[in-house]
């Protein structure tokens, strides 16, 4: 390990009591050493699997509950070449149908939020009910054959949880709980129907989604291409925990990476997390490398003042990022007072694209009033930034695209700080195959 320092990282002791979060090593699966192809980033017949044995077949994460809080409110969003309606029915349930017309095949809704009281077809006039219902088929009695089957369009299954929505194209999916366990007990102790979307963006990428995927699957990369937070995180000491399907790691926040030395000055980006905190870096009288347990102790005293319930975090949770990998496309940088979340889409025709969504959410302290919903902004790669970090990883994810195509690439050669990687690809291969299913002659 290229490290100038050894350090010890202090983390909460799982024996003792004090937040929902587990925060127990996981063992490490025993994944092997053999490389992970490079054809399955670009084929389109390796796409194609994908769509038939993934796409259609697991929980989707489909938006914000907070956007949809009325009878017609709606969230119409996009996975591949399907398009979905979900819609709040009067008795505050959830409804989701494909977002297609059931004669000529014409989508109802553009992609994004909005009320409703009925969904009517601009080419023919065909007008659904918030339940997915014919109420009116122009002169029906023209058509001989009668309606479409039941006069309704297909009903999907949807489900609400910790204030996002969820959906699948697959009406046999497996229970939503089982789908996303363990990870309720440890994401719904941030509350994050506590925080208020801040920032809603879709940047059209040039790479595939799984490229996305594994680069924010591991730290590895950090001292590559961001080296600005060497003086912010510990990118060594990372534990990571490896589930069914899904998968994390807990990153050291407000600390200082052990490939650098050991600054004699606060560094600027721990300076504003101290503020941020609420602690004037100014009079702090103690090492740079205890601030990181300063801040948690600060914040634990200071918190219910500040308008902040941290009661079912621990300690390390109120400066460090656990980061989570929901399978397939969604990461997490959970924090106690901000989540990122990244949705990884792949594109409708084209491997070789993909939709990145960015989503931030800041928790707003009790008392304050709730900042308006942040308008959704869509643009192209290099049109305009997304933050230094972001732009970081965007600029590297096209040229790594690229390189996947090269005959000389047979495919990645994965390292144990890049675990996560390969556990995605092994539930990857799960899907697509079976469990232990993959052929010699499969991508």
């Amino acid at each position: 390990m290229d490290v100038k320092r050894v350090v010890d990282v202090i983390r909460v002791d799982p024996a003792q009591p004090g937040g929902r979060t587990p925060v127990e090593k996981a063992p490490d699966p025993e994944l092997g050493t053999a490389v992970i192809p490079a054809e399955r980033y670009y084929s389109e017949a390796f796409m194609k699997l994908e769509w038939e044995r993934v796409w259609t077949k697991v929980w989707l994460l489909g938006g914000r509950a907070d956007d949809i809080p009325e009878p017609g409110d709606y969230i119409c969003t996009e996975i591949g070449k399907e398009s979905v309606l979900i819609v709040r029915q009067a008795d505050g349930s959830l409804r989701c149908f494909p977002n297609v017309c059931l004669h000529r095949g014409n989508r109802l809704r553009p992609e994004g939020i909005g009320k409703a009281t009925e969904f009517r077809c601009m080419y023919h006039h065909w007008t659904y009910g918030l339940d997915g219902k014919i109420e009116r088929l122009p002169d029906l009695c023209t058509f001989p054959q009668g309606g479409p089957p039941g006069m309704t369009l297909t009903s999907l299954p949807c489900t609400e949880w910790n204030s996002f929505v969820w959906f699948s194209l697959n009406p046999a999916v497996e229970p939503f709980d089982d789908f996303i366990a363990p990870l309720k007990d440890h994401l719904e102790p941030y509350h994050p129907e506590r925080m208020a979307w801040v920032r809603d963006v879709t940047v059209e990428w040039d790479c595939n989604w799984k490229a996305s995927v594994d680069a924010f699957n591991e730290t590895y990369h950090v001292q590559g291409i961001h080296p600005q937070l060497l003086w912010y995180l510990d990118d060594v000491n990372v534990q990571i925990d490896c589930y069914e399907r899904h998968n994390r790691y807990l990153i050291p926040f407000a600390t200082i990476s052990p490939r650098v030395a050991m600054p004699s000055q606060i560094p600027p980006a721990i300076d504003e997390i101290m503020r941020k905190a609420g602690m004037d870096p100014a009079d702090y009288e103690g090492r740079v490398s205890d601030i990181r347990r300063d801040v948690q102790r600060f914040k634990r005293a200071h918190g219910q003042a500040q308008g902040k319930d941290y009661s079912e975090l621990n300690d390390d949770q109120l400066t460090d990022d656990y980061h989570y990998m929901i399978f397939p496309n969604v990461a997490l940088n959970v924090h106690a007072d901000d989540i990122l979340m990244f949705r990884q889409r792949p594109h409708a025709t084209d491997p070789n694209k993909m939709l990145y969504d960015v989503w931030v959410f800041e928790l707003v302290p009790e008392g304050e009033p709730w900042p308006e919903r942040v308008k959704h902004r869509r643009f192209k790669h290099g049109d305009r930034s997304i933050g230094q970090v972001l732009d970081q990883d965007a600029f590297n994810l096209p040229t790594v695209q690229l390189g996947m195509r090269s005959d000389s690439f047979p495919g990645l050669w994965i390292g144990e700080q890049e675990l996560r990687i390969r556990h995605f690809h092994k539930v990857l291969d799960d899907y697509l195959y079976g469990p232990g299913g993959k052929g010699p002659d499969d991508i």
